[in-house]
């Protein structure tokens, strides 16, 4: 008996070794990417880099305050056709699991969640591009807006399941209208979870270059203007990372250290929101 239990402790302590190694296996490959991104990147930030447009072929210097002005912008236009649109989707779906509505919708949400996002792109090329006659940031906005669906519309319905039925119950019983319970006490209860799906989503769509090849297409120059072509700055890394200039490629590897110090602490961010509030997405 006493070697069985000795060759059980000694197989536990062989597995979790195993698995312990195996999941800091998984890390190195995202310590060397950020490692080396780092240190090609930081040596390239300074104030003029972030407020300074990219300086012509043959120039020394320059920055991408266009990129960053455009990814802002198309990022909120985005999350302004999204969230809404996501955020009641998520709330149909899970105050009506049953019904085939949800059902078609449910597996729509799934399907489009796997859809290439250069596919995205293509579709969005030929729904607003060419009807318009102009690459703009108002069709990579649209772009991007279709990527983030699915994520917030899952967020907020897997949020919502997990609310105690207690709530509405009680919200119900003392008379107050429906579409009030759902607004005025489920959707806040559930808002930190909600909040996590967005910020998970726009982490998704910051760094997505295919879509806006084929719709926003890019800006040297600073511009605000929706209706025309725009930097962001996924594009600029492509185009300056591709380039045979030492230069642009300096602008590049500083870019690419700016957007993932952005996407790493809206990813951290959402880690501690959903650590407080014990929400499982």
């Amino acid at each position: 008996m006493e070697a069985r239990i000795r060759i059980r402790n000694t197989k536990s302590i062989l597995f979790k070794g195993v698995i312990v190694f195996l999941a800091f296996l998984i890390t190195v490959p995202l310590i060397i990417v950020l490692l080396y991104i780092i240190k090609q990147g930081v040596t390239q930030v300074n104030w003029h880099f972030l407020t300074h447009v990219p300086a012509p072929v043959g120039e020394s210097g320059g920055g991408i305050s266009n990129a960053l002005l455009g990814s802002f912008i198309m990022v909120m236009m985005s999350s302004v056709l999204a969230i809404p649109v996501g955020m009641f989707a998520g709330i149909y779906l899970s105050e009506n699991p049953h019904t085939k509505l949800a059902y078609y919708s449910g597996l729509c949400v799934d399907i489009l969640q796997g859809v290439p996002s250069i596919v995205v792109g293509i579709v969005i090329y030929f729904w607003l591009v060419k009807p318009l006659g102009t690459f703009s940031a108002i069709s990579g906005s649209v772009a991007l807006a279709i990527m983030m669906l699915p994520i917030v519309i899952r967020s907020t319905e897997q949020t919502l399941r997990l609310l105690p039925p207690s709530l509405k119950e009680a919200a119900l019983s003392l008379g107050v209208p429906y579409h009030r319970v759902i607004l005025k006490v489920i959707v806040p209860c559930g808002f930190a979870g909600i909040l996590s799906g967005i910020m998970l989503s726009i982490a998704r769509i910051i760094g997505e270059t295919a879509p806006l090849l084929f719709t926003a297409f890019g800006n040297p120059y600073l511009s605000s203007s929706i209706t025309k072509p725009m930097e962001s700055l996924p594009h600029l890394i492509f185009t300056y990372a591709t380039s045979p200039y030492d230069e642009w490629h300096n602008l590049a590897w500083g870019a690419s250290f700016i957007l993932l110090m952005f996407v790493l602490t809206l990813n951290i961010i959402t880690k501690l929101i959903t650590r407080k509030w014990n929400i499982q997405l």
